[in-house]
Protein backbone atom coordinates (compact mmCIF):
# COMPACT_ATOMS: atom_id res chain seq x y z
CA UNK A 1 0.00 0.00 0.00
CA UNK A 2 1.27 3.58 -1.26
CA UNK A 3 1.96 6.12 1.33
CA UNK A 4 -0.37 8.43 0.28
CA UNK A 5 -3.28 6.30 0.34
CA UNK A 6 -2.71 5.77 4.40
CA UNK A 7 -4.39 9.14 6.25
CA UNK A 8 -4.78 9.03 9.69
CA UNK A 9 -7.66 10.16 11.58
CA UNK A 10 -7.45 11.06 15.29
CA UNK A 11 -10.69 11.86 17.36
CA UNK A 12 -9.87 13.11 20.49
CA UNK A 13 -9.43 16.18 23.06
CA UNK A 14 -8.59 19.71 21.63
CA UNK A 15 -4.82 19.70 23.23
CA UNK A 16 -3.98 16.80 21.12
CA UNK A 17 -3.27 18.14 17.62
CA UNK A 18 -0.92 20.45 19.49
CA UNK A 19 2.06 17.59 18.33
CA UNK A 20 5.92 18.54 17.74
CA UNK A 21 6.51 18.45 14.09
CA UNK A 22 3.09 18.78 12.93
CA UNK A 23 2.84 20.59 9.34
CA UNK A 24 0.91 22.32 7.11
CA UNK A 25 -2.02 22.69 9.47
CA UNK A 26 -5.22 23.93 8.24
CA UNK A 27 -8.74 23.69 9.78
CA UNK A 28 -11.53 22.44 7.09
CA UNK A 29 -15.63 22.38 7.37
CA UNK A 30 -16.24 18.88 5.94
CA UNK A 31 -19.40 18.46 4.93
CA UNK A 32 -21.57 15.33 5.89
CA UNK A 33 -24.97 13.93 4.02
CA UNK A 34 -25.94 13.33 8.31
CA UNK A 35 -25.55 17.19 9.24
CA UNK A 36 -22.42 19.15 10.84
CA UNK A 37 -19.72 16.92 12.29
CA UNK A 38 -18.22 18.06 16.15
CA UNK A 39 -16.22 20.72 14.55
CA UNK A 40 -13.64 21.82 11.56
CA UNK A 41 -11.13 19.18 10.51
CA UNK A 42 -7.62 19.84 11.33
CA UNK A 43 -6.15 18.88 7.86
CA UNK A 44 -2.33 18.18 8.39
CA UNK A 45 0.92 16.35 8.13
CA UNK A 46 3.29 14.26 10.51
CA UNK A 47 6.81 12.79 9.32
CA UNK A 48 5.38 12.07 5.52
CA UNK A 49 2.08 10.76 6.59
CA UNK A 50 -1.53 13.04 6.07
CA UNK A 51 -3.43 13.16 9.79
CA UNK A 52 -6.90 14.71 10.06
CA UNK A 53 -7.92 15.51 13.34
CA UNK A 54 -11.12 16.24 15.07
CA UNK A 55 -12.33 17.50 18.35
CA UNK A 56 -14.92 14.70 19.64
CA UNK A 57 -16.47 17.54 21.63
CA UNK A 58 -15.87 20.34 19.64
CA UNK A 59 -12.80 23.00 20.22
CA UNK A 60 -13.57 24.58 23.68
CA UNK A 61 -15.57 21.30 24.86
CA UNK A 62 -18.97 22.38 23.79
CA UNK A 63 -21.03 18.96 22.98
CA UNK A 64 -21.98 16.69 25.22
CA UNK A 65 -21.21 13.20 24.54
CA UNK A 66 -25.39 12.41 23.36
CA UNK A 67 -25.27 15.71 21.50
CA UNK A 68 -21.68 14.85 19.09
CA UNK A 69 -22.96 13.68 15.74
CA UNK A 70 -21.30 10.33 15.63
CA UNK A 71 -22.83 9.83 12.03
CA UNK A 72 -21.70 12.90 10.28
CA UNK A 73 -17.91 12.53 12.25
CA UNK A 74 -17.45 9.27 10.90
CA UNK A 75 -18.97 9.65 7.26
CA UNK A 76 -16.31 13.03 7.40
CA UNK A 77 -13.68 11.25 8.00
CA UNK A 78 -14.27 8.72 4.94
CA UNK A 79 -15.63 11.41 2.51
CA UNK A 80 -11.51 13.15 3.03
CA UNK A 81 -9.85 9.72 2.48
CA UNK A 82 -9.32 8.58 6.27
CA UNK A 83 -8.31 4.82 6.24
CA UNK A 84 -6.91 4.72 10.16
CA UNK A 85 -9.28 6.05 13.52
CA UNK A 86 -7.29 6.31 16.58
CA UNK A 87 -9.70 7.62 19.26
CA UNK A 88 -8.22 9.12 22.29
CA UNK A 89 -10.77 9.12 25.30
CA UNK A 90 -10.92 10.01 29.03
CA UNK A 91 -12.23 7.25 31.33
CA UNK A 92 -13.04 6.20 34.88
CA UNK A 93 -11.50 3.07 36.26
CA UNK A 94 -13.17 -0.07 37.40
CA UNK A 95 -10.16 -1.80 38.63
CA UNK A 96 -7.91 -1.34 41.27
CA UNK A 97 -5.02 -1.87 39.75
CA UNK A 98 -6.05 1.04 36.67
CA UNK A 99 -4.91 3.84 38.02
CA UNK A 100 -5.12 7.60 36.94
CA UNK A 101 -2.35 8.24 34.20
CA UNK A 102 -2.58 4.69 32.73
CA UNK A 103 -3.77 3.52 28.82
CA UNK A 104 -6.05 1.20 28.40
CA UNK A 105 -5.90 -0.20 24.65
CA UNK A 106 -9.60 -1.07 24.32
CA UNK A 107 -10.43 -4.09 22.74
CA UNK A 108 -14.36 -4.87 23.69
CA UNK A 109 -17.04 -2.75 24.47
CA UNK A 110 -20.73 -2.91 26.33
CA UNK A 111 -22.41 -0.34 24.70
CA UNK A 112 -25.12 0.82 27.39
CA UNK A 113 -25.95 3.86 25.63
CA UNK A 114 -30.24 4.62 24.35
CA UNK A 115 -29.78 7.94 22.61
CA UNK A 116 -27.97 7.73 19.51
CA UNK A 117 -28.62 6.69 16.41
CA UNK A 118 -25.59 3.78 15.90
CA UNK A 119 -25.68 2.74 12.41
CA UNK A 120 -25.79 4.53 8.56
CA UNK A 121 -28.35 1.71 7.17
CA UNK A 122 -31.66 1.99 7.29
CA UNK A 123 -35.53 0.69 5.00
CA UNK A 124 -34.14 -0.15 1.89
CA UNK A 125 -30.82 -0.83 2.89
CA UNK A 126 -30.10 -3.14 5.42
CA UNK A 127 -26.86 -4.33 7.05
CA UNK A 128 -25.08 -6.15 9.98
CA UNK A 129 -21.77 -6.04 10.58
CA UNK A 130 -19.78 -7.95 12.93
CA UNK A 131 -18.95 -6.33 16.45
CA UNK A 132 -17.09 -9.72 17.61
CA UNK A 133 -14.32 -7.71 17.83
CA UNK A 134 -14.61 -4.31 17.00
CA UNK A 135 -11.53 -2.85 17.36
CA UNK A 136 -8.38 -3.05 14.74
CA UNK A 137 -5.84 -5.64 16.15
CA UNK A 138 -3.14 -4.68 13.65
CA UNK A 139 -3.29 -1.12 14.88
CA UNK A 140 -3.30 -1.96 18.41
CA UNK A 141 0.06 -3.92 18.17
CA UNK A 142 1.02 -0.98 16.79
CA UNK A 143 0.14 1.04 19.33
CA UNK A 144 1.60 -1.42 21.81
CA UNK A 145 4.71 -1.07 20.06
CA UNK A 146 4.89 2.69 20.20
CA UNK A 147 3.77 2.92 23.93
CA UNK A 148 6.82 0.69 24.85
CA UNK A 149 8.86 3.44 22.86
CA UNK A 150 8.02 5.49 24.93
CA UNK A 151 8.18 3.68 28.53
CA UNK A 152 3.78 4.65 28.19
CA UNK A 153 2.33 2.46 30.90
CA UNK A 154 -0.65 0.93 28.79
CA UNK A 155 -2.58 -2.06 29.68
CA UNK A 156 -2.82 -4.28 26.64
CA UNK A 157 -6.71 -4.96 26.57
CA UNK A 158 -9.61 -3.66 28.01
CA UNK A 159 -13.34 -3.94 28.11
CA UNK A 160 -14.90 -0.28 27.88
CA UNK A 161 -18.63 0.64 29.30
CA UNK A 162 -20.31 3.32 27.45
CA UNK A 163 -22.49 4.78 29.08
CA UNK A 164 -25.23 7.52 28.03
CA UNK A 165 -24.04 10.61 29.96
CA UNK A 166 -24.10 13.19 30.83
CA UNK A 167 -24.13 12.01 34.40
CA UNK A 168 -21.67 9.69 35.97
CA UNK A 169 -22.83 6.77 37.13
CA UNK A 170 -24.54 5.62 40.84
CA UNK A 171 -22.16 3.82 43.30
CA UNK A 172 -24.56 0.78 42.44
CA UNK A 173 -24.22 1.12 38.76
CA UNK A 174 -20.46 1.19 38.95
CA UNK A 175 -20.38 -1.87 41.44
CA UNK A 176 -22.71 -4.02 38.65
CA UNK A 177 -20.32 -2.83 35.88
CA UNK A 178 -17.46 -4.42 37.83
CA UNK A 179 -19.16 -7.75 38.41
CA UNK A 180 -20.04 -7.72 34.56
CA UNK A 181 -16.10 -7.63 34.24
CA UNK A 182 -15.80 -4.12 32.61
CA UNK A 183 -12.64 -2.70 33.08
CA UNK A 184 -13.24 1.00 32.20
CA UNK A 185 -16.06 3.52 31.86
CA UNK A 186 -16.80 6.22 29.91
CA UNK A 187 -18.99 8.00 27.58
CA UNK A 188 -17.82 8.12 23.84
CA UNK A 189 -17.03 5.52 22.03
CA UNK A 190 -20.26 3.96 21.29
CA UNK A 191 -21.49 4.44 18.54
CA UNK A 192 -18.38 5.79 17.24
CA UNK A 193 -16.64 2.25 16.72
CA UNK A 194 -19.93 0.43 15.15
CA UNK A 195 -19.97 3.73 12.74
CA UNK A 196 -16.25 2.87 12.01
CA UNK A 197 -17.10 -0.53 11.22
CA UNK A 198 -19.54 0.28 8.87
CA UNK A 199 -17.38 2.73 7.31
CA UNK A 200 -14.78 -0.14 6.84
CA UNK A 201 -12.17 2.17 8.47
CA UNK A 202 -9.78 0.45 10.66
CA UNK A 203 -10.69 2.00 14.19
CA UNK A 204 -8.27 1.78 17.56
CA UNK A 205 -9.16 3.18 20.74
CA UNK A 206 -6.60 4.57 23.18
CA UNK A 207 -7.97 5.14 26.81
CA UNK A 208 -6.50 7.49 29.10
CA UNK A 209 -7.89 6.86 33.07
CA UNK A 210 -8.46 10.21 34.79
CA UNK A 211 -9.57 8.54 38.10
CA UNK A 212 -11.35 5.69 39.61
CA UNK A 213 -15.12 5.76 39.32
CA UNK A 214 -17.02 5.97 42.24
CA UNK A 215 -17.30 2.21 43.46
CA UNK A 216 -13.28 3.33 44.80
CA UNK A 217 -13.88 4.15 48.59
CA UNK A 218 -11.64 7.34 47.77
CA UNK A 219 -13.33 8.40 44.83
CA UNK A 220 -14.86 11.22 47.23
CA UNK A 221 -11.76 13.13 47.94
CA UNK A 222 -10.82 13.56 44.23
CA UNK A 223 -10.61 16.91 43.28
CA UNK A 224 -11.05 18.61 39.62
CA UNK A 225 -7.49 20.14 40.08
CA UNK A 226 -6.27 16.39 40.70
CA UNK A 227 -7.98 15.03 37.27
CA UNK A 228 -6.86 18.37 35.40
CA UNK A 229 -3.28 17.05 36.44
CA UNK A 230 -3.80 13.65 35.43
CA UNK A 231 -5.22 14.68 32.47
CA UNK A 232 -2.31 16.75 31.06
CA UNK A 233 0.17 14.59 31.84
CA UNK A 234 -1.79 12.02 29.99
CA UNK A 235 -2.78 14.22 26.75
CA UNK A 236 0.95 15.05 26.64
CA UNK A 237 1.89 11.09 26.87
CA UNK A 238 -1.00 10.82 24.07
CA UNK A 239 1.11 12.87 21.62
CA UNK A 240 4.32 11.21 22.53
CA UNK A 241 2.24 8.25 21.46
CA UNK A 242 0.55 8.88 18.31
CA UNK A 243 4.14 10.60 17.57
CA UNK A 244 5.80 6.95 17.98
CA UNK A 245 2.68 4.99 15.60
CA UNK A 246 3.24 7.49 12.63
CA UNK A 247 6.31 5.94 11.21
CA UNK A 248 5.01 2.64 12.79
CA UNK A 249 2.43 2.56 10.21
CA UNK A 250 3.89 3.92 7.68
CA UNK A 251 5.86 1.12 7.06
CA UNK A 252 3.21 -1.12 7.55
CA UNK A 253 2.60 -3.40 4.17
CA UNK A 254 -0.43 -5.12 5.42
CA UNK A 255 -2.85 -2.28 5.60
CA UNK A 256 -4.38 -2.54 2.78
CA UNK A 257 -5.42 -5.99 3.62
CA UNK A 258 -7.21 -5.52 6.61
CA UNK A 259 -10.28 -7.41 7.61
CA UNK A 260 -11.67 -3.87 8.70
CA UNK A 261 -11.53 -2.58 5.39
CA UNK A 262 -13.90 -5.33 3.82
CA UNK A 263 -16.41 -5.56 6.69
CA UNK A 264 -19.27 -4.61 4.58
CA UNK A 265 -18.43 -8.14 2.22
CA UNK A 266 -21.19 -10.56 4.06
CA UNK A 267 -23.00 -7.33 5.76
CA UNK A 268 -25.60 -6.23 3.47
CA UNK A 269 -28.71 -8.69 3.58
CA UNK A 270 -31.25 -6.89 1.92
CA UNK A 271 -32.50 -8.46 -1.86
CA UNK A 272 -30.94 -6.84 -4.93
CA UNK A 273 -34.28 -6.02 -5.97
CA UNK A 274 -35.46 -4.20 -3.04
CA UNK A 275 -32.42 -1.82 -2.44
CA UNK A 276 -33.47 1.60 -2.54
CA UNK A 277 -31.23 3.56 -5.21
CA UNK A 278 -31.98 6.60 -2.73
CA UNK A 279 -30.30 4.95 0.70
CA UNK A 280 -27.10 3.76 -1.99
CA UNK A 281 -26.67 7.17 -3.10
CA UNK A 282 -26.87 8.22 0.42
CA UNK A 283 -24.54 6.20 1.37
CA UNK A 284 -22.00 6.87 -1.73
CA UNK A 285 -18.86 7.66 0.71
CA UNK A 286 -19.80 4.73 3.12
CA UNK A 287 -20.55 2.37 -0.13
CA UNK A 288 -18.11 3.33 -2.06
CA UNK A 289 -15.63 0.30 -2.48
CA UNK A 290 -18.94 -1.39 -3.39
CA UNK A 291 -20.71 0.98 -5.62
CA UNK A 292 -20.29 -1.04 -8.98
CA UNK A 293 -22.00 -4.04 -7.47
CA UNK A 294 -25.12 -2.66 -5.33
CA UNK A 295 -27.13 -0.92 -8.55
Amino acid sequence: MKKKDKILGIIGGSGLYDIEGLKNKTWVKVKSVFGNPSDEILFSELDGLEIRFLPRHGRGHVLTPSEINYKANIEAFKNIGVTEIISISAVGSLRKDFVPGDFVLVDQFVDRTHSRESTFFQTGLVAHVSMAHPVCGRNGIHILQAAKNQNIKIHNNGTYLVMEGPQFSTKAESELYRKWGCDIIGMTNMPEAKLAREAEICYTSVAMVTDFDCWHPNHDNVTVDAIIKVLTENAENAKKLIKNFVPILLNDNNSKSCSCKKSLDTAIITSPEKRSKEVINKLNSILSRLNNNLN
